[in-house]
């Protein structure tokens, strides 16, 4: 009889501890699902169905407003590659748009952020007014640089005779592309700013002080050492600037919708367009479809190369 108890109790002692593992098991896994569930059940209703969708009505001649869905397979696509030449000067537009929007506003914001890192008084007051452009709406921001361009260059233009206020800013395919560039750079740099600044203030003062001992120049003290450093920012940095400036929509639309002749269109006007004007939304839906690829592309060729020589720094 004692035999059998000494026997049982290992047995009973090994059934406790796995029902104690299951418990805090399932106690990990309700604590995760608790704290990961809610941002998990929101990513999915409002990116993964929508997109999901989109995916399904690209290949829909689907109006937006009707009942009736029509499968069309892909048409849209071979539509859009074939009879819409509209829809690539738009990317072309958007791409030139794009490549002097990130490199004029990075400049601009790693510039302020070298400036207003240094021992200033009113570097506090400074970062907050460089900042503010970025918190104005962007439509907002839109008819108040149209103003300007408009009515106050010409002001300026009239008192001092000078050329460059005299322009069409908004009425010419040139000088509108560039109008649209200062006003984005403008709201965008101070944000790029704030991220620079958080960088240069994480390198190390000591190193910093050493390599000046040893008799290296500010240049050097910048290229050699605090670029190379802080090399983490520019990849964010550039990476928001080329998505943002990819996806410009609102600053575009209110400073010349599209014009002069649809020489200034963004790709997110065109699908807007074809989507909500041309009752065309299944079209719309094949373009942003590839507006979105070619974004992604473009975004993760920028991350891995940025990456690669973080890895080297």
């Amino acid at each position: 009889m004692e035999t059998k108890i000494q026997i049982e109790e290992p047995v009973i002692q090994s059934e406790v501890k796995t029902v104690s593992r299951k418990k805090v098991k399932l106690k990990g896994i309700l604590t995760y699902g608790a704290f990961v569930g809610p941002a998990l059940l929101f990513f999915l209703v409002i990116q993964i169905i929508p997109f999901s969708m989109g995916i399904y009505y690209s290949f829909t001649s689907w109006n937006g407003v009707s009942s009736v869905v029509e499968w069309v397979g892909l048409e849209n696509y071979i539509k859009i590659f074939k009879n819409d030449p509209k829809f690539f000067d738009s990317f072309i537009f958007t791409t030139k748009f794009m490549f002097a929007s990130v490199i004029i506003s990075n400049l601009i914001g790693f510039g302020l952020a070298l400036l207003l890192n240094a021992a200033l008084k009113s570097r506090n007051l400074l970062r907050t007014v460089f900042f503010i452009p970025n918190v104005i709406g962007g439509l907002l921001l839109g008819f108040i640089w149209q103003f300007i361009f408009v009515k106050g260059f010409a002001a300026i233009g009239n008192l001092t005779d000078l050329s460059i206020f005299k322009l069409p800013w908004l009425g010419d395919e040139t000088t509108a592309f560039w109008g649209i560039v200062i006003v984005f750079a403008w709201q965008i740099s101070g944000y790029m700013m704030v991220i620079y600044i958080a960088a240069l203030q994480g390198v190390d003062q000591n190193l910093l002080e050493a390599a000046r001992i040893d008799g290296a120049s500010n240049w050097t003290l910048l290229t050699k050492i605090i670029i190379p450093l802080i090399l983490p920012a520019f990849t964010i940095c550039f990476f928001l600037t080329i998505s943002m400036a990819f996806k410009i929509f609102d600053l575009n639309i209110s400073l010349t919708g599209g014009g002069p002749f649809n020489s200034t269109q963004s790709v997110a006007i065109n699908i807007y367009q074809e989507a909500f004007q041309n009752n065309r939304y299944g079209l719309g839906t094949a373009k942003s479809i590839l507006f979105f690829l070619v974004v992604a592309i473009f975004t993760t060729v920028q991350v891995m190369m940025t990456k690669k020589r973080e890895v080297e720094a």
